[in-house]
């Protein structure tokens, strides 16, 4: 494949991951030092600790996600590499799932004390949303593993 035919979904991948930097570097520590009802404050903690924890998934994510589209580059698309790619992807997603669970009970706490009962469904959000990744992944993982099978008994009766 010509070398940069992915370079769109590198810009994107790129694009995806600043305001997650941005968050990380300025919203969290502003929502920590200035939180909205400070009789509660000590129930943020676990959630923000649980956001910092779940971004280095999220950027090992995103980083098998770039090199998955380097080896498109490299014409290694159907190669172990690239399973093994995605199988990364696909344990990161089920991580940040795993540790939006674990913030549940706090982000219920905080419902409860406010009042605000959408914010248990803007909770649930990360966990489906990497769920959904996670499904994806498998599947594409499963596809690219029966297609290399596939190649390798062509290759060995040609």
């Amino acid at each position: 494949m010509k070398r940069g035919t992915t370079l769109f979904l590198k810009i994107a991948v790129i694009l995806i991951g600043t305001p997650i930097v941005a968050l990380c570097i300025f919203g969290l520590p502003w929502l920590a030092n200035n939180p909205v009802n400070p009789d509660y404050a000590y129930i943020l903690y676990p959630i923000l600790i649980g956001m910092y924890v779940s971004a280095i998934p999220f950027f090992a994510a995103l980083y098998q996600a770039f090199r998955l589209l380097s080896y498109i580059d490299k014409n290694k698309a159907f190669s172990q590499i690239s399973v093994k790619a995605l199988k990364n992807i696909k344990f990161c997603a089920m991580t940040i799932s795993g540790l939006y669970v674990l913030m549940m009970p706090f982000v219920y706490l905080v419902a409860d004390l406010d009042d605000a009962p959408g914010l248990i469904i803007i909770g649930m959000v990360p966990i489906f949303a990497s769920m959904v990744i996670a499904v994806f992944a498998a599947v594409l993982q499963k596809l690219l593993k029966e297609a290399i099978d596939i190649k390798s008994e062509n290759d060995l009766t040609v």
